[in-house]
């Protein structure tokens, strides 16, 4: 199977266009006392304030209402731990189609129950991406849904991208921007938008140190994709796609990656400072900036913010 067209600045201007009446244009909240332990102007883009509560909404949203009626009447199917399925099944609500999601076992609890509560249909499978590609492969075949990839589908990516446009359009110019990476949609998005508005803005993605593939197929210039993530972040686990990797590699994006330890301390820190439930997913943006005070000291700095699915019966402190 080729490998689809790289997304362009055009498909997320698009994209904005045509998620606008269905998504929420979340705010940007600074903290001086955040500004102060990163001695750098921090910026948050706060995508867990989105509908479903993360980023994934956006890129799930223009998805659905890219198809074509007679598409989208046979309906969607993904396979996603968490919030993707959620996004995607209430993606599927707004245009009143059935949507089918591949879950693997061991997914939060909390997440689950929403992609139940937004109307779609779990299909469970083993918790590797294998199986969960596989599972997915027959559904789409049983059913004649269109596949929604989490992560590799061209204008999932382009939705994502929206986020950043936001937050570059509310901000102006800023020295670098900072989201968290696991298959690579949300940063290839916003990639795409940081190397067009702001050419010369330093793009890094931030990503857990026990599922640092991204980080590994940069060093050695191909995609490694035998890596067995062991992380908190549940949402970083996914494996970085092909496309998403060539848009690593095409704007030059730095992977920065970060042990659970400083992103639950970020957690908290996000928590008490700013007042915000975030998920460790999330806050391991803020854990790459406070750990690389060399990269960011005295810089403008945008964070996203991806999501604030946290299960409350299992926090990790």
């Amino acid at each position: 199977m080729s490998t689809p067209a790289l997304p362009t600045f055009a498909d997320v201007e698009a994209a904005a266009a045509r998620i606008a009446p269905h998504a929420q244009r979340t705010p940007v909240l600074r903290s001086s006392s955040l500004d102060a332990l990163a001695s750098a102007q921090l910026y948050f883009k706060c995508e867990n304030l989105q509908r479903v509560g993360a980023f994934k909404f956006r890129g799930a949203c223009n998805a659905v209402w890219s198809l074509s009626d007679a598409e989208a009447a046979r309906g969607v199917v993904t396979h996603s731990s968490g919030n993707h399925g959620a996004a995607l099944a209430l993606a599927a609500r707004t245009r009143g189609i059935p949507a089918h999601v591949v879950v693997p076992e061991g997914a939060v609890k909390s997440k689950l129950a929403a992609i139940e509560a937004f109307g779609a249909m779990l299909h469970r499978c083993a918790p590797t991406i294998a199986a969960r590609e596989a599972a997915a492969e027959q559904v789409r075949v049983a059913t004649g849904a269109t596949l929604v990839h989490p992560y590799t589908d061209p204008r999932v990516i382009a939705g994502q991208g929206t986020a950043a446009l936001e937050l570059l359009h509310e901000t102006g110019p800023l020295d670098a921007l900072v989201a968290p990476i696991g298959g690579g949609g949300l940063i290839g998005g916003s990639a795409i938008v940081a190397r067009r508005l702001h050419p010369g803005m330093a793009v890094h993605a931030a990503e857990p140190l026990g599922a640092a593939d991204a980080a590994e197929s940069l060093r050695r210039g191909e995609r490694v994709t035998d890596i067995v993530p062991d992380t908190l972040c549940d949402g970083l686990r996914g494996t970085i796609g092909p496309i998403n990797f060539d848009l690593l590699r095409a704007h030059a994006v730095e992977v920065l990656t970060v042990a659970d330890a400083d992103t639950v301390a970020a957690m908290r820190l996000i928590f008490e400072r700013l007042k915000l439930v975030v998920e460790p997913s999330s806050a391991i943006a803020l854990a790459a900036v406070l750990n690389n005070p060399a990269r960011f000291a005295g810089h403008r700095v945008g964070l996203i913010l991806s999501g604030g699915n946290v299960d409350l019966d299992a926090l990790p402190w």
